[in-house]
């Protein structure tokens, strides 16, 4: 990973890797439960850890037990290793139906040596086209690092170990659809999908190197279920009105100047009839 970034840099990143959130009791077995696979996904250590498999044949995945509308999601993940090329891990929140919410990570692999591209996107109503797309400032498949999404009332911010790098402001005063109430599950995945996940398709899933393997651990929600988000559901809990404060914009500032890679709201030539809205609105 040290070819991509300079000296400067890399100190400054070995720094912040260090920062994850502290470790709180998960357990897989209570909170979630292997949806597809067919054996691929396995939990170990008592509920603790999560393993996601792909080989040629299939693909596997998890969802949360619940589902919830507003709240603070964490997970703990370590990506494919090596030679990742074709696949895509993903950890994100969906509703159901043709109209349905979504808020997404998705981790497309690469090739040996080559940086994941951390994909993320924002459907209100079915309507989606919101992406922006990161480098890391770290290697994702030698630790665990921490994800987050906060989702309240107000506003969705994106985390990696704690470090802001996307918020989504409500700004349906404007028109602007926003998942406000649609209850949504939390999903994760493992899947081939090498028709675009690496440089656009051109680089191919190695099924010599399968199977793919990517590890979940510390997993948890701190969330309002459907019927329970009154007004005394908001006394207790920061992400219910979190937003960023100074130190948090300066840290987004960073993460975007140096790692984003691809932004909806800078690609003129895919809205030739002017671009959309909230992009034309602070960032926070």
């Amino acid at each position: 990973m040290a070819a991509f970034f300079s000296s400067r840099k890399i100190a400054f990143a070995l720094l912040l890797s260090l920062m994850v959130t502290c470790n709180v009791a998960a357990d897989f077995y209570r909170d979630a439960e292997i949806t597809w696979g067919d054996g691929r996904g396995k939990i170990f250590d008592s509920g603790k850890t999560l393993t996601l498999s792909l080989d040629r044949y299939s693909g596997s995945g998890f969802q949360s037990r619940n589902q919830f509308l507003f709240g603070r999601f964490d997970v703990q993940l370590k990506l494919v290793p090596g030679n990742s090329a074709g696949t895509v891990t993903t950890f994100f929140l969906s509703s159901q139906g043709a109209n349905h919410d979504e808020i997404d990570f998705e981790f497309l692999g690469n090739s040996s040596g080559q940086p994941y591209t951390v994909h993320t996107n924002v459907f209100a109503q079915g309507r989606g086209n919101k992406e922006q797309q990161f480098r890391l400032w770290f290697d994702p498949t030698t630790n665990f690092h921490t994800y987050s999404i906060i989702w309240n009332p107000q506003r969705i911010i994106f985390l990696v170990d704690e470090f802001p790098i996307r918020v989504f402001k409500n700004r349906q005063a404007m028109g602007i659809p926003f998942p406000n109430s649609q209850a949504m599950r939390v999903y994760s995945s493992l899947w081939n999908a090498d028709d675009w996940a690496t440089q656009g398709g051109r680089v191919k899933t190695d099924w010599n190197v399968a199977p793919f393997v990517a590890s979940y651990r510390n997993f948890n929600i701190n969330a309002c279920t459907p019927g329970q988000c009154g007004a005394d559901s908001f006394k207790t809990g920061a992400w219910q009105t979190q937003e960023l404060d100074a130190p948090g914009r300066n840290r987004l500032r960073w993460v975007q100047k140096n790692f984003m890679i691809y932004n909806y709201c800078t690609d003129v030539n895919r809205f030739p009839q002017g671009m959309p809205v909230e992009c034309k609105m602070p960032r926070f």
